[in-house]
């Protein structure tokens, strides 16, 4: 089992930044993938998550999505158990409720949400004009 727990959301004017946090406890922690995903207003009835971010277990590689790239970075401190992701040049249209995950696949799946053995509750991210 592993439990997460998001932090950092809220409301933010475009341009802006804030940094997500998610601490991980239960399994230890350098033995999963972790990533971001955003739901919420974002996410289309009958739709997966939306995938963000994700760095490998390792902390040596990290994935983004085109949205992103550029203005968000992941990064992981495997001796506080957390995640971080870093929004910068912060656009209305990443307003979303992002979700912290933890993956055990072996593979390359990390911009999978079916890939996905474990959510966070969620942390809202609110963009104004």
């Amino acid at each position: 089992q592993v439990q997460l727990v998001e932090s950092g959301g809220g409301l933010v004017q475009a341009g802006g930044s804030l940094r997500l946090s998610c601490a991980a406890a239960g399994r230890a922690f350098g033995t999963y993938d972790m990533g971001w995903f955003l739901g919420g207003c974002r996410q289309a009835p009958g739709k997966e998550r939306e995938f963000v971010a994700a760095i490998k277990r390792t902390g040596g590689r990290t994935y983004y999505a085109d949205s992103v790239k550029g203005r968000f970075s992941i990064a992981r401190d495997n001796a506080k158990n957390t995640v971080y992701l870093q929004m910068n040049s912060l656009k209305r249209e990443d307003t979303a409720d992002y979700y912290c995950a933890a993956s055990f696949d072996p593979g390359d799946r990390v911009s999978d949400p079916t890939s996905v053995n474990y959510w966070g509750q969620g942390t809202q991210v609110t963009v104004s004009s």
